[in-house]
């Protein structure tokens, strides 16, 4: 029997329709996730007046729906490792989420209190927070190696896509139908849904296991179309990927791992406390510089394009180069661009301040993730990204939080926007203490990979 090792050769095969499939559809789930999360900051100016809430309390219920996402990251990102062992599929989980943050989402255009609305959004942030993970590593698994970092930033830049739509519609509905309007929109992907999941695969390393053959050699020839499958032929994965550890969260401890996973979630932490900061108060704050509620939602718009071409482009270049030396970068740039936001310039120069302060945030956050699964390895890699963003929502709790406290002081305009730019010099610093001599990415598969798979590459060529 000869073995087949279904990661190295998805490993080095070349870009297909199969591949682009994954990301499209990866993508969409993305985008309905941003912009359920978007939309409170396009709603915000309105809730306010609407329901006379102050600016911490404004801050709070901006929190709620980050707590639900602390939880579903760690509940889903670390029982999903475990249910695929069990016969509950990644693809499984990735559905339960998208009913859970889209079905909530929409009730929250319903409630009639802050409370009600809020006990909403905790459920909807569950969901969001669950299918991150989940999505990535499906990604990943599905990734050429020399593409990974740029298909995890290229999906994530949905995210920025998500926030994009939830500004540009807010700036055009909001001011004709009021705030309630941008929720019911979040009903969309439930109508979606059951075509999303038809087309969309099934993990491949939950397929090998369950050793539904079948479905792994159609998937293959998609991936590797001169692949020709044999009788003989039995589908493995790398004795990483293989593993059925019963352990997942101690082991993103093990193996030289410890310092580096704390790191993240530090890292993590910082570029959080910026993107929920940003996107729940930036209208808030232009306003308070002055500009009316309309221009304020394009500043939102600014945002989240400067997400998206920092996360694609930042990809890019992380499998051009080094991905640690780029994100540290960008944090910097960030920084720069955070602190000069303070001064007053004309509306070009904002507009790209803001933008360079969205691929610093929006983009770092989603090249950390990048980052993460290729540390990790792929047995354990839903747990470590679940943990790193459950973990580092506590800054996107507090993010909210303290620019609604920062508000509520009254200080000149001025110190907002130097208070946002500190966040991301620590993030630059925790970025630079990963240690990536212990990274999945830095070894080699020489321990990994049975002596039996050296025909693999005369398979794949």
């Amino acid at each position: 029997m000869q073995q087949i090792n279904v990661t190295e050769m998805i490993n080095n095969s070349k870009l297909t329709g199969f591949h682009w499939r994954v990301i499209i559809l990866s993508t969409l789930i993305i985008i309905f996730d941003g912009y359920d999360l978007v939309i409170y900051g396009v709603a915000l100016p309105l809730l306010m007046k609407e329901w006379a809430i102050d600016p911490v309390t404004a801050g709070f219920v901006g929190s709620i729906a980050l707590f639900g996402m602390m939880f579903g990251a760690l509940i889903f990102g670390t029982i999903s490792d475990k249910l695929e062992h069990l016969g509950v599929s990644r693809k499984k989980v990735i559905c339960t989420c998208v009913i859970l943050f889209s079905l909530f989402t929409v009730l929250c255009g319903y409630a009639s209190s802050v409370k009600e609305f809020s006990v909403y959004r905790f459920i909807a942030g569950i969901g969001i927070g669950g299918v991150m993970p989940n999505v990535i590593a499906l990604v990943s698994e599905y990734a050429p190696k020399k593409f990974k970092s740029f298909f995890v930033t290229l999906m994530f830049s949905g995210y920025a896509i998500g926030g994009m739509l939830g500004a540009s519609l807010g700036s055009v509905l909001v001011p004709l139908y009021g705030w309630k309007i941008m929720f019911m929109i979040a009903g969309i992907p439930l109508i979606l849904l059951l075509p999303m999941m038809k087309i969309l695969p099934e993990s491949i390393d939950y397929l090998v296991r369950k050793k539904q053959d079948l479905k792994v050699k159609t998937f293959l020839t998609k991936m590797v179309p001169s692949y020709q499958y044999q009788q003989d032929h039995v589908f493995v994965l790398d004795s990483t990927n293989q593993s059925t550890e019963s352990a997942p969260v101690k082991m993103i401890f093990s193996k030289g791992r410890a310092f580096s996973t704390v790191m993240f979630w530090c890292s993590i932490f910082m570029t959080l406390i910026m993107v929920y900061a940003l996107g729940n108060w930036l209208p808030k704050l232009m306003i308070e510089a002055g500009y009316n509620l309309s221009k304020s939602l394009i500043f939102l718009f600014a945002l989240n394009v400067g997400g998206m071409i920092g996360s694609i482009l930042g990809g890019y270049l992380a499998d051009k180069y080094n991905l640690k030396y780029v994100l540290m970068t960008m944090l910097l740039i960030g920084a720069v661009s955070l602190s000069l936001l303070s001064l007053k310039f004309d509306s070009i120069v904002l507009y790209f301040l803001i933008a360079c302060a969205g691929a610093a945030s929006i983009g770092a956050q989603i090249m950390l993730l990048a980052y993460m699964s290729r540390f990790y390895p792929a047995n354990i890699r839903t747990t470590g990204i679940g943990w790193g963003l459950g973990m580092g929502r506590v800054g996107a709790i507090l993010g909210p939080i303290l620019t609604g406290s920062l508000l509520a002081l009254q200080l000149p305009h001025v110190y907002n926007f130097l208070a946002l730019s500190i966040p991301a010099l620590l993030g630059m610093i925790t970025v630079f203490l990963i240690n990536d001599k212990y990274s999945d990415a830095a070894k080699t598969h020489t321990e990994d990979v049975p002596a039996s798979n050296k025909p693999l590459q005369q398979a794949i060529d």
